[in-house]
């Protein structure tokens, strides 16, 4: 019998090596934090979720809406399977000898659990990833003495809605060995403060607040779609420097609305659920999911994220300073 799984397999090998490869690794082990690692991104997101980012794109990874869904499926089934060999450590090594800084068997193996289970959202030296905070820059780690705290995130995780982590069950040498990973990579952090790859919020502070309000209110356009009483309350409470400014620049989960026109006239209205060359689909107001061929109706998208999109080729170094110092006032 023919190997459909090993066919599927290899064809999205291959459209992983012309369209992923040169940002997320020949192996899918990422150059965080820019390009996080694809190992294990199906115990993170859904098939349906890795489908629209490839489609949609996620700043800074553009969207890719010419793979076809065989092609997608196909590259959606490479990703689940294992690397032919581990992906290598960055640096850890190295680094850790050029520091006189070595890892503890216990640290090892936290080493070996942080990629399996925390890499794609914290990076692979825990220094930030596609979602997560730097590990090693992190208030609750730095005050955590007895590591108690760690574990506890560990084991319950984050609910809220700016802060989502899933709970590990994991057995307490685990969470240990987890933890002492995490240590040893703040003392390699703190070893290397010559060539620091993180923001402190003090550098993102040297804006105008008021140039920035205004720009917020006139030519940046912020105002029709945010309100700092609004949407915006609060928001430099719940962020602070590098991340605030992130999702200033590239804002998350902004839902795209579909407004599609059937051949009778009629038009149904909802969020964005999937779209490629041959399907185009939506979630209503009553949460159904609804689908049609590209070929058989008419559509039209709005991204708020365009929004944003469109601004880049418009900023200033100065408008995104005054903006940001203006925007971390909205306690």
């Amino acid at each position: 019998m023919p190997d459909h799984k090993g066919s599927a397999s290899a064809a999205g090998a291959a459209v992983y090596a012309g369209n992923c490869a040169l940002c997320h690794g020949k192996d899918r082990e990422g150059t965080p934090p820019a390009f996080p690692s694809l190992i294990g991104v199906k115990k993170k997101l859904t098939d349906e979720q890795i489908a629209r980012m490839i489609h949609d794109g996620k700043p800074p990874m553009p969207p890719f809406p010419n793979l076809s869904k065989d092609q997608v499926d196909a590259l959606i089934s490479f990703l689940g399977t294992t690397p032919s060999a581990p992906p290598k450590r960055q640096q850890d090594s190295p680094l850790a000898a050029r520091k006189g800084i070595t890892l503890s068997p216990q640290a090892a193996a936290g080493d070996a659990l942080f990629q399996q289970n925390c890499s794609f959202c914290h990076g692979r030296d825990a220094m930030g990833g596609e979602s997560g905070p730097d590990l090693t820059r992190s208030k609750l780690v730095s005050s955590d003495t007895d590591g108690s705290k760690i574990a506890q995130v560990i084991r319950e995780g984050r609910t809220s809605s700016d802060k989502r982590m899933p709970a590990f069950q994991l057995s307490s040498s685990e969470v240990a060995g987890l933890i002492a990973f995490i240590r040893a990579r703040v003392a390699i952090a703190e070893a290397s403060k010559g060539g620091r790859r993180g923001v402190d919020v003090s550098d993102l502070q040297t804006g105008n607040v008021e140039l920035g309000r205004q720009y917020f209110n006139g030519a940046g356009g912020c105002a029709k779609c945010h309100s700092p009483t609004g949407d915006l309350a609060g928001v430099a409470s719940r962020y602070e420097g590098l991340q605030l400014e992130e999702r200033m620049l590239y804002p998350r989960n902004a839902k795209s609305t579909l407004t599609v026109t059937l051949p009778d006239g009629k038009m149904i209205s909802g969020a964005l659920a999937y779209r490629d060359e041959f399907t185009i689909a939506l979630i209503n107001g009553d949460g159904a999911y609804r689908s049609w061929p590209t070929d058989g109706v008419s559509y039209k998208i709005d991204s708020p994220v365009n929004a944003h999109v469109d601004l880049f080729g418009r900023y200033t170094d100065d408008d995104i300073h005054n903006l940001m110092a203006y925007i971390q006032t909205l306690h």
